[in-house]
């Protein structure tokens, strides 16, 4: 008569995996980086209507770039919001951190259209520091999101 042994068989480890992940969203990090992106690129285009100084005819192009850029800015910066609400509704850092930023943008902007529509250039003391804070929340939140 023969025995047969039996070995243990280890515990699955799937059951276990995903209470152990932090919870993170793929969705999150593509909107908000493509926000960031957004956001750095429109440091770029100001800067290119900013060497005509003053000239506005001059830069109207690179303008109307920037503005766009903002609206696009908006919007992935609401669509984050939306899913940082939905889906990461226990993380309130980032529920608050995209919200502010939704909010800053939407600020920024009407800053930038006050400049640009009604010539109060003494407002681009205040628009240019806010947009490197923009640039600083941009580039916090996908760092935060990656914490557990």
């Amino acid at each position: 008569m023969t025995e047969t042994t039996r070995t243990a068989d280890p515990a699955p480890t799937a059951a276990i995996a995903p209470a152990a992940r932090p919870a993170r969203s793929v969705l999150f990090s593509v909107l908000v980086g493509l926000c960031a992106l957004a956001v750095l690129l429109q440091g770029l285009w100001a800067g290119i209507f900013l060497e005509h100084d003053g000239q506005r005819d001059a830069a109207s192009s690179w303008i109307d770039v920037h503005a766009r850029g903002a609206d696009v800015a908006i919007l992935l910066a609401i669509a984050a919001t939306v899913v940082a609400v939905v889906r990461l509704r226990h993380r309130r850092d980032l529920m608050i951190g995209s919200a502010a930023l939704t909010v800053l943008l939407i600020g920024e902007s009407y800053l930038g259209g006050v400049i640009r529509d009604q010539g109060k250039d003494v407002l681009t003391a205040v628009h240019v520091p806010l947009a490197m804070a923009l640039m600083a929340l941009v580039g916090w939140l996908p760092l935060r999101a990656r914490r557990a």
